[in-house]
């Protein structure tokens, strides 16, 4: 199973969490079935989604990332819950895979540079809070670099990586980092942390090596003093129901739920984010008007 590690350096100044979203982003590829270029933009916002998923303070509470370029792709979509569990989509699975002259897949060019980023987090009591910026380059770290930046006033190193077999189309590592300095980092910090970037390898690298999390963490934060706050376990979680589809349908007016049904009698709705086929009869809908009553 995949897993997050938080860590703090001992003097407050930088928090950095490092996921391996290796097995996140294997599964998200057998569900939905995607290419290449779709498997890489996916996984990577899956991977940015269960890291700012972990940061929330509050259970119960949600983040959805929304990224809406003008790229082949269409909109990509990941959501995760306050314990880092995911789920997400791809509007256009299928996209042709285009790549770099290094031979590294370009997302850019499937998500395309003009567009938005919005995030919208969720909590139990209170009004979501949404933002919204425009994209930097479509390769959506740099794009989550830029939202903590702008929207949350909060200077943020963003690295993310999905390796995917070339052939096979299968992921073979994928993780990300998420650095933030807190409020009160003097300098020298800034200067370390800044040196520490220009050295840092690719988070698939370091996974390819044998890394984890907690070792790309400390990769990161060369010279300073680390502590583990927490350590936690992640997944592709939907949670989909017949229920909670049941639930919609009734709040449909009548007429339309009994429009639902095709020639053979037969309603089906599939969902988003793991491709489960959920089937109801004639018989079945009657059933719920009745519950409308």
């Amino acid at each position: 199973m995949d897993k997050i590690i938080r860590c703090i350096t001992s003097d407050g100044a930088v928090m950095a969490s490092a996921i391996d979203s290796s097995e996140i982003c294997y599964t998200a590829q057998k569900l939905h079935r995607t290419s290449n270029v779709a498997t890489a933009a996916l996984g990577r916002l899956l991977t940015a989604a269960s890291m700012m998923g972990a940061q929330l303070k509050q259970k119960e509470a949600t983040v959805s990332l929304r990224v809406a370029g003008d790229g082949p792709l269409g909109v990509v979509i990941a959501a995760s819950d306050s314990e880092g569990y995911v789920k997400g989509y791809v509007e256009n699975g299928g996209c042709k895979t285009e790549h770099y002259e290094n031979g590294k897949i370009n997302v850019s060019a499937g998500v395309g540079k003009n567009g938005v980023l919005n995030v919208m987090k969720k909590f139990r009591d209170g009004d979501p809070y949404i933002g919204q910026v425009p994209l930097v380059s479509g390769e959506i770290a740099e794009d989550i670099t830029s939202y903590y930046a702008t929207s949350e006033q909060i200077p943020t190193i963003c690295a993310l990586g999905v390796l995917v077999d070339k052939e096979k189309g299968t992921v073979l590592f994928a993780g990300g980092l998420l650095v933030q300095l807190l409020p009160g980092a003097f300098e020298d910090t800034i200067e370390k942390l800044e040196e520490n970037v220009k050295t840092l390898r690719p988070v698939t690298t370091m996974l390819g090596e044998g890394m984890g999390p907690l070792d790309m963490c400390k990769e990161i934060l060369k010279g300073f003093e680390v502590e583990v706050l927490d350590e936690m376990p992640v997944g592709y979680r939907c949670g989909c129901s017949r229920e909670s589809l049941e639930n919609v349908i009734i709040g449909m007016p009548e007429d339309e739920i009994r429009a639902l049904p095709e020639e053979n009698g037969i309603a089906s709705a599939n969902c988003h984010f793991c491709n489960k086929r959920y089937i109801f009869t004639t018989e079945d809908l009657e059933e719920l008007i009745k519950k409308k009553k």
